[in-house]
């Protein structure tokens, strides 16, 4: 088992403690999750939004995902700890979770005080803004919060948590649709839960859970790779992720605004080039380098989608 290389201690200034408490909400990755509600209001919407509602949206998601990835730190405080001590926290550096480092508070390196403080701080701001988009939008961060909350809180009880996993994943598309549309399509709103729901299962939770299948067996969580070993779980990844893709090109029948051939295309070669490439690689070669590829990949996959229906929207493609 390879060892996490000790941490120097860090120089208690104002700059470093930014930098751990950023590591806590995992901004790195947080950021790249960032895209998924402005690409599923535009696919809804059809169009760029009023100035104001574009920036309150960036300002309520970065908020929302800020606090929900520190939430998940700070209820799986304890779980941390004990992987730090079995020496866990394998190869940490190639990790997009760990950037800037990984698990901070389990490390000793903030107090859970100042991690309880930023939490709240940031959820009251994703408050605030969501209220001003549309009250619905409280609803839904409430109700993700919750679902983050019970995920940790299962880590040891039941593998079934992956697919809540997904539904948390859903939630910030969800809210950016009703922050521009009071009463969207009930249609879209199913393929778009869809959508998201087997990304983030089979590109995101189930491959990081393969990453810490070391640390989590002897942890004795219960995690999808733990559970029913590599062969179902590589199965696994790779029906949900295409079905992603499928639910993708449907999602673009739905919208409002129709997609032309050229788009089309984009979005298939997105998905096949972040998604089921890796996947496919990983389906054949069960290794954790290739879990660790797919993931880190699958996370560009909102983000590149949104660059794409930008860049459609500026040209009229």
């Amino acid at each position: 088992m390879t060892m996490i290389p000790a941490q120097a201690p860090f120089e208690r200034t104002a700059k470093t403690q930014l930098k751990l408490l950023l590591a806590l909400s995992r901004t790195p990755h947080g950021l790249l999750d960032m895209a998924t509600p402005p690409l599923c209001a535009l696919l809804w919407l059809g169009r760029f939004p009023e100035p104001m509602v574009i920036l309150l949206g960036l300002l309520t998601s970065f908020a929302g995902y800020t606090s929900v990835y520190a939430l998940n730190d700070l209820i799986d405080y304890r779980s941390d700890k004990e992987k730090i001590s079995r020496g866990g926290l394998l190869d940490p550096t190639d990790d997009l979770d760990a950037v800037i480092v990984r698990h901070p508070l389990a490390q000793d390196l903030l107090t859970i005080k100042e991690a309880v403080v930023w939490t709240i701080a940031w959820a009251l701001v994703a408050l605030i803004g969501a209220y001003l988009l549309n009250p619905v939008c409280v609803l839904i961060f409430l109700g993700g919060s919750a679902l983050e909350a019970v995920y940790c809180l299962l880590l040891r009880v039941s593998y079934l948590r992956t697919f809540i996993s997904g539904a948390v994943k859903t939630s910030g598309g969800l809210a950016a649709v009703f922050a521009v549309e009071p009463n969207p399509s009930f249609g879209f709103l199913v393929v778009l839960f869809g959508w998201l729901f087997c990304w983030e299962i089979g590109g995101q939770n189930i491959p990081n859970d393969w990453i810490d299948t070391e640390e989590d067996r002897h942890l004795q969580a219960e995690t999808v790779p733990v559970r029913f070993g590599p062969d179902k779980a590589r199965a696994l990844i790779l029906i949900a992720l295409v079905l992603a893709v499928a639910l993708n090109i449907v999602l673009l029948q739905l919208a409002p605004v129709g997609f032309g051939l050229l788009s089309m295309i984009a979005y298939g070669l997105t998905g096949l080039c972040l998604l089921l490439w890796p996947a496919y690689h990983l389906y054949r070669a069960k290794s954790r380098s290739n879990a660790l590829r797919l993931f880190s990949r699958a996370s560009f996959y909102p983000l590149t989608l949104l660059a794409i229906v930008t860049f459609v929207f500026l040209f009229r493609l």
